[in-house]
């Protein structure tokens, strides 16, 4: 079979879509034949060595496929051949391929609400921004959420995930069409971020009160701002840094207005607590299930066109997500909520 192959940590130019050995099932194994893989900023940063981990090379990226049953280990009896699935590799990976061998607890059988390319987009944004708002923030309903780059992969989700856990949520970003996008999605408001002083609009829209919470993906000179509009008790979420520059924080800031910063490591949570993440991520199938929630794809590439996608989404270049699908998929859309990918940057 083919797949996309990292042999040497360095530019994604480096990547290739080779031929690869199909390796034998263990007795608690499933084969998946791959139809769609979501495409990650932290895959970009594994390809380049530039993530806290450091895979083991060679090492095919992709962490969220969605396909087919192919193949099923001797001990497997939860899943069957032709089953539609889910399937969320660790660290690993190996979702950039024709097919993938994943541990079974880690395949979720699947109905037909979603396409393939809308299923393969769920696991890593939308699991992250419920982890991060359920787990980490505690989130409660009725509390202002603020979330940065929120037309991206993972902030758009936190969009949806915050408004189906009934919070009220402010979305920030940098064009109408991307802050249409959010408001289209769950947010109550939507303010461009790119403008000066933009924290009073967030003050304005809170009575002066400030947030609860702040889901940060991007960091840089958002951060300046935002933390700026945290409130009495409030919770910062350090998610990641798309914008490049990580800030530093005036740790007296925290102490005089009495907020907490949460640092949010999904991948490594996920993995120690797998029973726990596939429980977030079936309340996240049923919501999609009951209409509350859709993924956004908004750019479809064959597999083999991995080095453009990830290289638009390293500079940003994307909304809502980017899905690879395999060559025998047809690359076709099905989100309700379908925006075309935006050049300009989130």
């Amino acid at each position: 079979m083919k797949a996309i192959v990292c042999t040497a940590y360095g530019p994604i130019t480096n990547l290739r879509w080779q031929d690869v050995e199909t390796q034998p099932l263990t007795p608690g194994q499933v084969r998946v034949t791959v139809h769609a893989a979501g495409v990650n900023f932290a895959d970009a940063l594994k390809v380049q060595g530039k993530h806290q981990v450091k895979v083991q090379l060679p090492w095919t990226p992709g962490a969220e496929v969605a396909g087919v049953v192919a193949e099923l280990g001797a001990q497997v009896r939860q899943l069957h051949v032709g089953d539609r699935v889910l399937g969320v590799p660790d660290d690993r990976a190996g979702g950039y391929a024709e097919a993938m061998t994943l541990d079974s607890e880690r395949v979720l059988p699947v109905s037909a609400e979603l396409s393939m390319q809308e299923l393969a987009s769920l696991p890593a944004a939308h699991g992250t921004a419920l982890y991060s708002l359920r787990q980490r923030a505690r989130l409660m309903s009725g509390e202002w959420v603020l979330v940065l780059g929120a037309a991206g992969g993972v902030g758009l989700a936190a969009v949806q995930v915050a408004a189906a856990l009934g919070a009220r949520v402010i979305a920030c970003a940098s064009t109408p069409n991307k802050r249409e996008l959010a408001l289209l999605n769950g947010a109550a408001h939507a303010i461009d971020y790119t403008s000066a002083d933009w924290r009073k609009d967030v003050l304005a829209i809170t009575g002066a009160s400030g947030v609860q919470v702040v889901f940060d993906p991007v960091g840089a000179d958002a951060f300046d701002e935002a933390i700026r509009t945290v409130g009495w008790g409030g919770r910062y979420l350090v998610i990641g840094f798309a914008g490049q520059r990580i800030p530093e924080l005036k740790v007296n800031h925290p102490l005089v207005k009495g907020y907490d910063v949460i640092g949010v490591r999904y991948d490594v949570w996920r993995d120690r607590f797998w029973p726990e993440a596939r429980a977030n991520l079936l309340q996240i199938l049923a919501w999609c299930a009951d209409g509350r929630m859709r993924p956004v794809v908004s750019r479809v590439e064959p597999m083999h066109n991995a080095v453009e996608a990830l290289a638009a989404i390293a500079n940003r270049q994307v909304t809502g997500k980017l899905v690879l699908v395999a060559p025998a998929s047809a690359p076709a859309i099905h989100s309700a909520d379908h925006t075309p990918d935006e050049r300009p940057t989130t």
